[in-house]
């Protein structure tokens, strides 16, 4: 791991993410090192040449945040690394950003793959407009070391069981959902006790990763590659509009709270309208 700190002018920047104004990213680079990653894109800015999830960047910053920018504002954390990933229990800076947070009047969502973030429940119920979003695309612990170096899926359960239990929001981030793998069904009905609200995001393959995956899923689900073949060679959408339908569908008969982000391209859109 290529580990070094940097100097910033700045932690906060705006978001163009469709639920958000503006974004706080403390590291650049992420050790989960997730094969399905779009923050590998990241490379390109940063001059690392070395494969993603080989370098991390630890953010210094002698500007504190200023509440005048983020006072009724939408914070998310983080958009292109894991604010918990192993590195911040050395450097801890996800926890003096929270203390920063804390007396600031904004809407804050933390997401991250970790359960390191239990570590930090004595700020995040300090937080007074708080959501806790956790990834969790699968149940099954094979694929998901297939696909990351992050916490396990039992963690992650036990994670947002944890923050349930500690009065904290908790959403469960179905993220990204691979086709003829994710069971929204089976992940919904073991988690629903401790989940607040879901949130769905279908798996966008583009740059030097999809020939990954793609030759992954031919390897290892071999019975799944014309449908993938067919979503992302060939560019036919209806997979993810039937299942975009289904999912709504489900969720509203079963009077569970969710955001659909399949769309995210005409949300960035509309955003911007």
């Amino acid at each position: 791991m290529n580990i070094k700190e940097i100097e910033v002018r700045d932690l906060v920047t705006k978001s163009n993410l469709p639920a958000s104004d503006y974004v706080i990213n403390p590291y650049v680079g992420c050790p989960h090192g997730c094969r399905y990653c779009y923050a590998s894109f990241m490379k390109r800015f940063t001059k690392h040449s070395e494969k993603w999830g080989s370098f991390i960047d630890v953010k210094r910053c002698n500007k504190p945040l200023s509440r005048k920018t983020l006072n009724g504002k939408s914070v998310f954390m983080s958009s292109v690394t894991d604010c918990y990933n192993p590195f911040e229990e050395m450097y801890e800076n996800t926890r003096k950003i929270l203390e920063e947070l804390i007396p600031i009047e904004c809407k804050l969502v933390v997401s991250t793959k970790s359960h390191l973030i239990l570590r930090d429940i004595d700020l995040l119920r300090q937080c007074k407009n708080l959501k806790v979003s956790i990834s969790v695309n699968t149940l099954e612990e094979q694929f998901k070391r297939d696909m990351d170096q992050a916490s396990s899926i039992q963690k992650r359960l036990e994670t947002l069981e944890t923050l349930h239990e500690n009065s904290i929001y908790t959403v469960l981030f179905m993220s990204p959902i691979f086709p003829g793998i994710t069971d929204y069904k089976e992940i919904i009905g073991k988690t629903r006790g401790y989940v607040d609200e879901y949130w769905f995001e279908d798996l966008n393959l583009r740059g030097s990763y999809k020939k990954d995956i793609l030759a992954y899923i031919k390897n290892t689900y071999p019975q799944l590659i014309d449908l993938y073949n067919d979503i992302y060679v060939t560019g036919n959408r209806e997979y993810w509009n039937n299942l975009s339908l289904e999912i709504e569908e489900y969720c509203t008969i079963h009077s569970i709270k969710y955001v659909n982000y399949f769309y995210h391209k005409d949300l960035v859109k509309a955003k911007k309208l």
